[in-house]
């Protein structure tokens, strides 16, 4: 009786160096990722106290509560704006307009070079246009408004390339059982390319949270409990750079750092959260 030998093929030597780079370039970015989280931790944490969470921020508490209220509602008014915008944008990119057309291309050609542009130009475009052309001074709209406009390309284009991965068959499959385009869109396309989409923002999140260049020109430096929409502020990061610069507080530095690590933390797994409930509404 003959037995039946299974023979692999045989990696080549370049297939071995492909797998090693690839492993070693995993390692590598997650060893850093990590040095960076222990480093912010350990020179942090042991500086945190209560306090930096004081209502009103003098010289003796350096305290981060007002930039982490302004950094929360930056957040959320620039979602608030960009959002909407940058889906229902790339809805009608991918499934209204002509593929192929020159419209389609032209938008894309100036996303594409938004997201290029640097964000000190942002800052100073905002700061002309919606700081002194509109009248909103530096305030915390000026700086959502001049943010939304920086992370519309991003909210954009993974949007249009979630939605360009669902499958044609599925939209032919809908309109064969007599569902209209608008129904298609939000019952059949929307809830696979969720996922996608959630991701765009948190990366959008990030961006926001992490912005200082943009931020300066916009929505000032005068760190206070913003009183309306139309007040200065700083954010966290803001909070960050301007204690290093004064030289005198790194120590709360690094424990504002700590609090921004976590408040990134905590903003992306509340996005998560709202992805799955907003998948099984679907």
């Amino acid at each position: 009786m003959k037995t039946l030998k299974i023979t692999l093929p045989r990696k080549k030597p370049m297939d071995w160096l492909r797998f090693i780079l690839v492993w070693a370039a995993g390692i590598a970015t997650v060893a850093v990722l990590l040095y960076i989280v222990a480093f912010i931790l350990i020179n942090g944490i042991p500086h945190i106290k209560p306090s930096l969470f004081s209502p009103t921020y003098t010289v003796e508490n350096q305290s981060l509560f007002p930039a982490l209220v302004t950094t929360l509602i930056v957040v959320g008014l620039t979602l608030l704006v960009a959002v909407p915008f940058g889906i229902f944008t790339a809805i009608y990119l991918v499934e209204y307009a002509r593929r192929g057309s020159r419209l389609v291309r032209i938008v894309r050609m100036m996303s594409e070079t938004l997201a290029g542009i640097p964000s000190i130009v942002f800052g100073l475009f905002g700061y002309i246009f919606f700081a002194n052309l509109l009248g909103w001074r530096r305030s915390i709209m000026a700086g959502c408004f001049t943010l939304a406009i920086m992370i519309l390309p991003l909210i954009m284009r993974t949007t249009e390339e979630s939605l360009k991965s669902i499958s044609d068959s599925l939209r032919e499959g809908s309109f064969s059982l007599g569902a209209g385009k608008l129904r298609t869109v939000w019952r059949v396309i929307l809830p696979p390319a969720t996922p996608g989409i959630f991701a765009g923002i948190i990366l959008a999140v990030g961006r926001i949270v992490g912005e200082t260049a943009a931020l300066i020109y916009t929505l000032g430096n005068v760190i206070k409990m913003p009183e309306n929409l139309f007040s200065q502020g700083r954010t966290l990061a803001l909070h960050v750079y301007q204690l290093s610069v004064d030289g005198h507080y790194n120590d709360q530095a690094y424990a504002t750092a700590v609090v921004l690590l976590v408040v990134v933390v905590g903003i992306n797994a509340l996005s998560a959260g709202v992805e799955k409930r907003f998948v099984k509404k679907l």
